[in-house]
């Protein structure tokens, strides 16, 4: 009989049970099937609450990346990655800017966009306008879904309303910004859409079906800056040379992918070692940046290659 994948119940069996199931299915042998009940420091009992049909954890080495100073304060930064020299790199640029005053960052407020979706409208401007006159009651009822976040100086901060053209016709964009402080957001966030939605269908007359936050998080912005001595990186040979590649990347997306890659395997690797929502990062990334996630501010005629 040819084997299934479609395996009755598999959820609500224990994680050995499922093991043994996967041994049975993918013809692995003891060893093998041994390695996904390796125990790590995320437990089973944990993951299996956390997703679905758990047969086993995946380790990710982390490190920490030294010698970075921020906005004059020092700091150790958590890196979680399987590729080599990722950490040793970002250790190494940190200390190169350490001379020059190590890196400058700021900071927006921490606002993210949640998205109604209104179709079926007869007016889309009428509608539009019509919502944008009831903000403050929409942003109210949004506030009452979440007291907590309200508490701590968060929440619905405005109501923006837009209108696009689709292959299905116009439809009517509302969007919250809400403030959502230390956390990434997505469960208020869609908390508060899902409740004034029902409103907003009763203001436009249209009907209302996506209600959701969006990844593409322009509102919710860090800059960081730093200063490279040309000595540091091997002289000006070398900065012509990052310049040059720069440029390249600019003016080329199959280059461009590439430097972005780099640029995001520092990031995704922090995002990950904070417990955060890596594919949410690289998804705003990949649509936000068309060129080079870095941009060379200075370099011929001076000692330093300034980036942000």
């Amino acid at each position: 009989m040819a084997k299934s994948s479609e395996i009755s119940g598999f959820y609500k069996l224990p994680v050995a049970d499922r093991v043994k199931a996967v041994k049975d299915f993918a013809g692995l042998n003891e060893e093998e099937a041994a390695m996904l009940q390796k125990p790590g420091a995320l437990g089973f009992e944990v993951a299996d609450r956390m997703v679905e049909n758990v047969i086993g954890v995946m380790p990710v080495p982390m490190g920490v990346a030294m010698n970075f100073l921020i906005n004059g304060r020092e700091v150790i930064v958590p890196m979680a990655i399987e590729e080599p020299s990722v950490i040793a790199a970002a250790s190494n640029a940190a200390k190169m800017t350490r001379p020059k005053g190590g890196f400058q960052a700021t900071t927006t407020d921490p606002i993210m966009i949640g998205q109604i979706q209104v179709v079926g409208v007869q007016d889309a401007h009428r509608a539009r306008f019509e919502i944008l006159a009831q903000k403050m009651e929409l942003l109210k009822h949004a506030n009452a879904q979440d007291p907590v976040l309200v508490s701590l100086g968060g929440g619905a901060r405005d109501l923006e309303v837009r209108i696009i053209d689709t292959f299905q016709g116009k439809m009517v964009i509302a969007e919250l910004l809400v403030d959502c402080r230390d956390a990434m957001g997505a469960n208020a966030v869609n908390t508060m859409t899902e409740a004034v939605a029902p409103l907003i269908e009763k203001i436009s007359g249209g009907r209302v079906y996506l209600r959701i936050i969006s990844n593409l998080a322009v509102k919710r912005l860090a800059r960081a800056k730093a200063t490279f001595p040309k000595d540091a990186l091997g002289g000006e040979e070398v900065v012509d040379g990052i310049v040059n590649a720069y440029a390249f990347a600019a003016a080329d997306p199959y280059r461009c992918a590439t430097h972005n890659k780099g640029i995001m395997n520092g990031v995704t690797a922090v995002v990950l070692a904070t417990g955060n929502d890596t594919r949410a990062i690289e998804a705003g990334a990949t649509h936000t940046l068309p060129g080079p996630a870095t941009t060379l501010l200075s370099h011929h005629g001076k000692k330093t290659l300034t980036a942000t």
